[in-house]
């Protein structure tokens, strides 16, 4: 057996033999070190905080291969992590010195237009489905921004634009391909390992590798009805009083992020809205009027194909500088008293911390209605509820600002949750088994039960089953109920 050497700069590197071994067990994969062509850039993740200098990169073909990688990093005690758009801001999808199994070469996507499902391999973007779906005039619920990648937003749950109409993207999951820890390769689904499927639809980046997803698809032959809008901060109120009305009236045709960022030339704190309809370009201009009664000072508004949709956040949301993500959620109405609040503490930490200009909070507002008419038990997920989601995304440029950015995030969330239970203790209505955390929007880690809640003991249960040694713990690492 090999070992692994540590070098004067601190870096951990698998021996030439160790590699060998390794590279001789895969047959449809590249495999990069730090002397190869081609490793510096595999290394690169969405947030440069992140990135770590691995010391093998398999970029495989097959799940096959992936399986052979997962056992031999096994067998070797070796660190190996799963890499799909490398969105992660927790560093989850990087290892210093471990193996990285990038799917960037498995991006291939087809679709069944008579059946209306479309299959993703499992390091496929939501461009690559978005574009594919077009084709045939269909489209299936995505994120919000398309060059993040299909596993984690669907393993962790999935919100989109099409969410109101049709649910989270694991509601529109029929099933997954699965690397499981002993190596097996399966198929998860409504009718096969029915106990993994449950839970691949909402932590399924702790029981397997996801190589392949087959989604349910809709038709979407029309355009999209879609508006960014930019607000002077006196705004603020009355626009937050419009949102809150969205998903009353709205049946999940509509869905409106209102957005704090500095965005150029201002420079300085506004107040964004970026307004979506799927439905009669009339009822859009009727539905967001009043929104645009208010004045807003930047206001672009067009009819776009539903695979352009998903492009419209890139540049607020670009790959480079440090990143982090926190998340809270709220309840609708939520009062514009607190959101000024918010806006205050937003303007005065670019005032202290200038590196971090583009930072931004975003507030999701659209009707949950289809999401909760799932049980909170039938699928690992466990945020259903009447609840909307908060981001807080802190950007810098240097390293030294890393802990008050991210602590910053921390802070902002903080008062999110406080805000979320008094509501609830004024209307104990509002009170269900819902988390109030969505896993995806949780860089700084959460704990598993804070973010599985009801869920997190039958999740547990099924570690043993499926991973008892718990080789999948990068992200909200699941304790298997039974040590080994």
């Amino acid at each position: 057996m090999g070992s692994i050497q540590l070098m004067d700069d601190t870096q951990n590197i698998i021996d030439s033999t160790l590699l060998s071994e390794l590279k001789s067990t895969l047959k449809a994969s590249t495999t990069l070190t730090p002397d190869s062509e081609g490793y510096a850039e595999s290394l690169k993740r969405w947030s440069e905080s992140v990135e770590k200098k691995a010391g093998a990169v398999v970029l495989p073909t097959t799940a096959e291969d992936i399986s052979a990688t997962v056992l031999f990093s096994k067998s070797n005690g070796l660190e190996f992590v799963i890499c799909g758009g490398g969105h992660s801001t927790s560093g989850a999808s990087s290892s210093e010195g471990g193996i990285v199994i990038n799917l960037a070469k498995m991006r291939r996507v087809s679709v069944d237009a008579e059946g209306k499902t479309i299959t993703a391999q499992g390091g496929a973007l939501w461009k690559n489905v978005d574009e594919a779906a077009a084709v045939h005039g269909l489209a299936t619920v995505g994120g919000t921004v398309n060059h993040t990648g299909i596993g984690g937003l669907t393993l962790g749950g999935g919100y989109g634009w099409l969410a109101g109409q049709y649910g989270l993207v694991i509601d529109n999951l029929l099933k997954v391909q699965v690397v499981l820890a002993d190596g097996r390769i399966v198929i998860a689904s409504e009718t096969e390992n029915q106990d993994l499927f449950w839970a691949m639809r909402g932590a399924g980046s702790s029981f397997g590798v996801a190589t392949e997803f087959t989604y349910k698809a809709y038709e979407q032959k029309d355009p999209v009805w879609t508006s960014i809008m930019a607000f002077t901060p006196d705004k603020l109120e009355a626009v937050v009083e419009f949102a809150n009305q969205v998903p009353k009236v709205s049946g999940g045709e509509a869905y409106i992020l209102i957005t704090f960022a500095a965005p150029p030339p201002m420079g300085a704190p506004m107040v964004m809205a970026v307004a979506f309809y799927n439905g009669p370009a009339k009822k859009a201009d009727k539905l967001y009027a009043p929104l645009k009664e208010l004045g807003p000072v930047m206001d672009k508004t067009s009819l776009i194909p539903y695979s352009e949709m998903n492009g419209l956040l890139n540049d607020f949301t670009d790959q480079g500088d440090r990143k982090s993500i926190k998340g809270s959620t709220f309840l609708t109405p939520l009062d514009p008293k607190f959101v000024q609040e918010i806006f205050a503490e937003y303007t005065t930490f670019l005032q202290k911390i200038p590196d971090a200009i583009r930072s931004i909070i975003i507030f999701e507002f659209f009707s949950t209605a289809k999401i909760c008419e799932i049980a909170q038990t039938e699928t690992a997920f466990a945020n259903r509820g009447h609840y909307q989601n908060i981001l807080v995304s802190p950007r810098w440029t240097l390293s030294e600002n890393d802990d008050v950015c991210r602590t910053w995030s921390r802070h902002i969330a903080g008062l999110f949750d406080i805000e979320r239970e008094r509501v609830i203790r004024e209307d104990s209505n509002l009170k269900d088994d819902g988390v109030g955390q969505y896993g995806n929007y949780d860089s700084l880690m959460a704990t598993p039960q804070e973010i599985f809640g009801v869920n997190y003991q039958r999740l547990r249960m099924l570690k043993t089953i499926y991973d008892p040694e718990n080789a999948f713990s990068k992200a909200h690492a699941i304790v298997p109920a039974v040590k080994v």
